[in-house]
């Protein structure tokens, strides 16, 4: 029998499978040998979430890295950021998140960075290290690396502060959904300095996730939120997923707020900040962006959607904000990382200097009306976007390929791409102050997409 070529669990931005049939303790231990052979690091800080195989696979983890003379800083239970924050913030050559995010509980995986928190994915060293670990990887000789427990929260908290005018901030109630991930214990640190009055929900950590999966793009994981912000009558409300690198706002009525125009608000107020900065945007949905940051005297930078394409971007242009609709906000100040937890508090700042939430973003959606990103499964997404890319093309303004397909016409436009991590094709579409125009457009391509195979996406 031949030896795999390729690893299930190595996906295209990180490490993500079923445990232990995809992702073992053994497996981990020989990433974390490649990892150090690779990277060829020197300290790796190493944190994780509250998944049941979490704390093994950290212990693997180690035992890989510190046999090939590394050492290593745990930082213990945490969000995803919390790791990019240490790797920058203690000078280490890498960091390793051990984490699934919000995939189901029987998941676990490893979202990895090098000094500076650079991320490493397919195309910056992931697939390296899949290849270290399918050869084997034979530690050099010499001393183990030593283990320390090291505690950043202290530190994390003060530079998340640094984001807002503490002055400025109204005491709102803000009902915060933990989804019985990793943000509970972290929120409970930040709580003290701020005069907000929290409403928990799902805040315990929890790795058998109780109250279901925490992944607020699911339709039916929003009705927790949304039930809670009215009962309370709070100001707004907001929910993590399981590693809080994403977060997801809901307004004063209790509905949920799209991250496209979380996008335009963020960008807005970033620029009055730095006057003149760049922000990088995806091209999934657009004209709100460009019209708030060109308007707020900033210069929008267009780029394909993923993380690492995103901070590469950011570096490369020194832009002080980068927002994706799917609720991934990036910051020149946070090592050019995306956060879950700096963008509800600029959104607290905005409601406490400007008003509601609702008033912040509605003037917006009826300006732009968008569909929100919609899946289909689909047996062959190139040829699916080839038929579209047919149909429509011929009477576009505009064509762009940065990212899938993105045509654009006088009065809407549509993107349509193909995931790069599952058999979907994903379809979102916008237009100029007419919903109706936008719902139209919006079926009369999926029934194209139908046509071609598509089916829609069962959870």
């Amino acid at each position: 029998m031949s030896a795999p070529t390729r690893l299930e669990c190595f996906k295209a931005y990180d490490i993500r499978g079923r445990v232990p049939s995809q992702l073992s303790e053994e497996l981990a231990m020989k990433i974390g040998q490649a990892y150090a052979a690779v990277v060829g690091a020197k300290r790796v800080v190493i944190g994780h979430d509250i998944r049941r195989s979490s704390q093994a696979m950290v212990a693997a983890l180690v035992d890989g890295l510190t046999s090939s003379g590394v050492d290593v800083a745990l930082i213990g239970l945490c969000g995803t950021e919390e790791v990019y924050f240490a790797t920058a913030h203690l000078q280490a050559s890498g960091g390793i998140m051990v984490t699934a995010s919000h995939n189901p509980a029987d998941y676990n995986g490893m979202k990895l960075v090098r000094e500076g928190s650079r991320p490493i994915s397919g195309d910056t060293g992931l697939k390296e290290i899949e290849a270290a670990v399918l050869a084997g990887v034979t530690p050099p000789a010499g001393a183990r690396g030593k283990t320390e427990e090291v505690s950043v929260r202290e530190a994390y908290v003060k530079h998340l502060l640094t984001y807002v005018d503490r002055a400025a901030l109204k005491p709102l109630t803000i009902v915060a959904n933990a989804g019985n991930g990793c943000a509970g214990p972290t929120l409970d640190a930040i709580a003290p300095h701020l005069p907000f009055s929290f409403v928990r929900l799902y805040h315990d950590p929890d790795g058998s996730f109780p109250n279901g999966v925490p992944n607020p793009l699911l339709v039916e994981n929003r009705t927790a939120t949304r039930e809670a912000v009215l009962a309370a009558h709070a100001n707004f409300g907001v929910a993590w997923d399981g590693d809080f690198d994403r977060c997801f706002l809901f307004d004063e009525q209790g509905n949920f707020i799209e991250g496209y125009y979380i996008v335009g608000l963020l960008a807005q107020q970033l620029l009055a900040r730095s006057p003149g900065g760049k922000v990088i945007h995806d091209p999934r949905l657009t004209w709100n962006t460009l019209d708030l940051v060109k308007a707020a005297g900033g210069t929008p930078v267009l780029c394909k959607s993923g993380h690492a394409f995103i901070k590469e971007r950011m570096r490369a242009e020194d832009a002080i904000y980068g927002g994706e609709m799917s609720a991934h906000h990036y910051f020149r100040d946070f090592s050019y990382c995306d956060s879950g937890m700096i963008p509800w508090l600029l959104v607290a700042q905005a409601v406490s200097q400007l008003g509601p939430l609702s008033a912040l973003v509605e003037n917006r959606m009826a300006r732009f009306p968008a569909s929100g990103e919609i899946n289909r499964r689909i047996p062959d997404g190139k040829q699916a976007i080839a038929a579209i890319r047919a149909r429509y093309e011929p009477a576009a303004k505009n064509v762009d390929q940065t990212d899938g397909i993105s045509l654009e016409y006088d009065r809407w436009r549509f993107n349509l791409r193909i995931s790069n991590t599952e058999p979907l094709i994903r379809l979102n579409v916008e237009a100029r102050g007419d919903e109706t125009l936008m719902r139209e457009k919006t079926e009369e391509i999926l029934s194209l997409l139908a046509e071609l195979g598509a089916t829609e996406e069962s959870h």
